[in-house]
């Protein structure tokens, strides 16, 4: 099942599945943004708009997804928050903007759910201006983690909803612009983390 109709079925459910704990790590995720008035920062895979309640007022948010049901979600969100937001579907793996396009890109739960991680991350080194920086918030595997249960699980679950096999240093090997500032565990015993990247020329 492609990712933009699983999504679909899953909209309604999404917003359960998600929230709890992963709310405050959430919350801790979008406090790392510093001096950003008037920026322009992407929320790259914004889904349901779970993030909107924790961003704040000042700079110029754009946020993406490619299913138009998890957006409409996100709309009734924004439209209750006082933040500047323009909502676009668009998948994060060719993403419709201009190169070096935005200050900062914030990619919460979407690169272990892409069928292709590293060209999402690609994608957004390609339109993150030089010196930006890419808050990421998501689960992946150790180098060399054998995990059998989540790659097992994963032959499944990537067709439906997330991949739970994702390496992020496999992932950031295939940016040469992007160099990591920050890696800490997150949640679930370090499976979820909390990265940030800047990017170099």
């Amino acid at each position: 099942m492609a990712l933009k109709h699983s999504y679909s079925v899953l909209a309604p459910l999404y917003d359960a599945a998600v929230r709890g704990p992963l709310d405050q790590v959430r919350r801790k995720s979008l406090a790392r943004l510093k001096d950003i008035q008037d920026k322009d920062i992407l929320i790259n895979g914004i889904g349901t708009g779970l993030d909107l309640e924790y961003l704040p007022d000042g700079p110029r948010y754009t946020g993406t997804d490619i299913t138009p049901l998890m957006l409409r979600r996100a709309e009734k969100r924004a439209d209750q928050s006082a933040i500047d937001i323009k909502l676009i579907c668009a998948d994060s793996q060719n993403l419709p903007f201009e190169k070096e396009s935005f200050d900062v890109i914030i990619m919460h739960l979407i690169l272990a759910v892409v069928p292709a991680p590293e060209r999402a991350l690609q994608e957004a080194d390609r339109v993150l201006k030089k010196n930006g920086n890419i808050y990421i918030l998501d689960k992946f595997l150790k180098p060399g983690q054998l995990a059998p249960v989540r790659r097992s699980l994963n032959t499944v679950l990537r067709h439906i909803a997330t991949r739970t096999d994702v390496v992020f240093e496999d992932v950031l090997a295939n940016c040469k612009h992007l160099h990591l500032v920050h890696d800490e565990p997150a949640l679930a015993g370090g499976w979820f983390r909390l990265i940030e990247l800047a990017k170099r020329s």
